[in-house]
């Protein structure tokens, strides 16, 4: 071959070598680029949205179930962890008003619900029905206390029933456990919920002290939120400490939400410190947005009802 015709060929070659790399990134990056992220789309929405936890405690009554109904068609619009805060299936708590009050209604959401038990739930020895009912879904069944993540908050489900789970004292097993569980879990932002407040002004029950050295470990670890139920109302408390002192920058803001259906609306007596929010005429569920450093609030109503809450707190 001329010296010629070897140029040409070489010109040629170094062509065709351009052409093909050209086709195998353009080719290339079309059929491989799935490859590096296989998440659908709607599956990324999902997972970079900040989760949703949504519920309200004192709910089914068998006598009554239209408040219940109208509950769950509001947790039925929102998705979401469902948290039950005591008081689940009136009047007793037993296989059968689980079966036949609970579950046509909060039932529905079983799956993604975390219960805590109330005084009516151990109107039945041992709180049977509540631990036949959902299972591992309530953690140890002697005990009925435990703790979960949902995106980067820490929440924990205590039993306020102490007499019935060895005492809520400082020394109480349950105390200890809460302690190590929030030593082992340093979230930035931590939520505990159970059935009885400490602080409340309704008038039936209000604020139970017994609850105290729970309060006082989880104010100690920095905890940011605290929701009960017991009294049939909705109460927003300032942040404050297990003393009642408001503390803006490091107190607990505590949410009663005795609202969830059961028929018979309380009244209030005179409002505590730091109460900043009452109604007690509506049925309802609180909705918290968990973000990564903060939460929103909504109380939100039942069907044909205006009164609503809503607002944003910071974890610390």
């Amino acid at each position: 071959m001329n010296t010629r015709s070897l140029a040409s060929w070489s010109h040629y070659s170094v062509a065709l070598c351009s052409s093909l790399i050209l086709v195998f990134f353009v080719v290339g990056a079309s059929s491989f680029s799935p490859a590096a992220d296989d998440t659908k789309p709607a599956e990324k929405s999902v997972a970079s949205s900040n989760p949703v936890f949504v519920g309200a405690g004192d709910i089914a009554s068998c006598d009554d179930l239209s408040g219940a109904y109208a509950t769950a068609k509001l947790i039925e619009k929102i998705p979401g962890t469902v948290f039950a805060v005591g008081d689940l299936a009136y009047p007793g708590g037993t296989d059968e008003d689980f079966a036949n009050c609970y579950g046509p209604t909060w039932g529905r959401f079983k799956d993604r619900t975390h219960p805590v038990p109330g005084n009516h739930e151990y109107k039945n020895a041992g709180a049977s029905g509540y631990v036949h009912y959902f299972g591992a879904a309530a953690g140890d069944p002697t005990k009925e206390y435990y703790s979960y993540d949902v995106g980067q908050w820490h929440i924990i489900a205590l039993n306020s029933e102490c007499a019935q789970v060895g005492g809520c004292g400082a020394t109480s097993e349950q105390a200890k456990w809460l302690q190590h569980d929030l030593t082992d879990h340093p979230a930035g932002c931590t939520l505990a919920y159970f059935h009885r407040p400490l602080f409340s002004s309704g008038v039936a029950h209000g604020a139970d002290p017994e609850v105290k050295p729970l309060w006082d470990i989880l104010y100690h670890a920095g905890a940011d939120v605290v929701i009960n139920g017991h009294d049939h109302d909705y109460e927003r408390f300032a942040p404050q400490d297990p003393n009642g002192k408001a503390e803006p920058q490091h107190g607990i803001r505590e949410f009663v939400v005795g609202s969830g259906g059961k028929n018979s609306h309380r009244v209030f007596g005179l409002p505590q410190p730091n109460s900043e929010a009452r109604n007690a005429d509506t049925y309802g569920v609180l909705k918290l947005t968990l973000h990564p450093k903060s939460y929103d609030w909504e109380f939100v109503p039942e069907q044909g009802k205006t009164f609503t809450d809503s607002g944003t707190g910071t974890c610390h």
